[in-house]
């Protein structure tokens, strides 16, 4: 993404709405259950939604809220995770990063062979630690981002 597209992205509108991405998701893909091959349409709305979404919004008017702050966090440690002044935030988000990952996989297996405890339990996982690792990126943003960051 570009940095026009992380200032749309940073609307909490935007931000908020993507948290329903891993659950319209799963659903989609059990859809197959019911509707067999179709259930491709659910999936491609699903994925199409995960693109369209942070270029949906306009950028927000306050960056006083907190997934605008996440999400601007998240911008900087992509761009600066690597500088010393962050390094105390990288085994954190390494952990939560490595809990995100077996979350997904859980999901994914439990998607593949239709086991809703496994299924839910990947997706309970993977949205926990991803809001964790977002609440993380605020405390970037905090940290190093108020008054640099700019909305595009």
């Amino acid at each position: 993404m570009d940095d026009d597209v992380w200032a749309r992205h940073a609307n909490p509108w935007s931000g908020w709405s993507r948290v329903s991405i891993l659950p319209l998701f799963a659903i989609a893909v059990w859809s197959r259950v019911w509707i067999g091959w179709w259930a491709m349409i659910p999936v491609a709305i699903v994925l199409l939604w995960t693109w369209l979404n942070p270029r949906l919004f306009s950028p927000p008017a306050s960056v006083n809220n907190w997934m605008t702050k996440g999400v601007l966090g998240e911008h900087i440690w992509l761009a600066r995770g690597k500088d010393r002044d962050l390094a105390h935030h990288a085994p954190v988000i390494r952990n939560l990063t490595i809990s995100t990952s077996a979350g997904t996989i859980l999901l994914l297996t439990g998607l593949a062979v239709l086991n809703v405890p496994m299924t839910t339990t990947g997706l309970a996982i993977t949205m926990l630690t991803k809001l964790w690792i977002l609440d993380r990126m605020v405390w970037v943003y905090t940290e190093i981002g108020e008054g640099s960051a700019s909305l595009a």
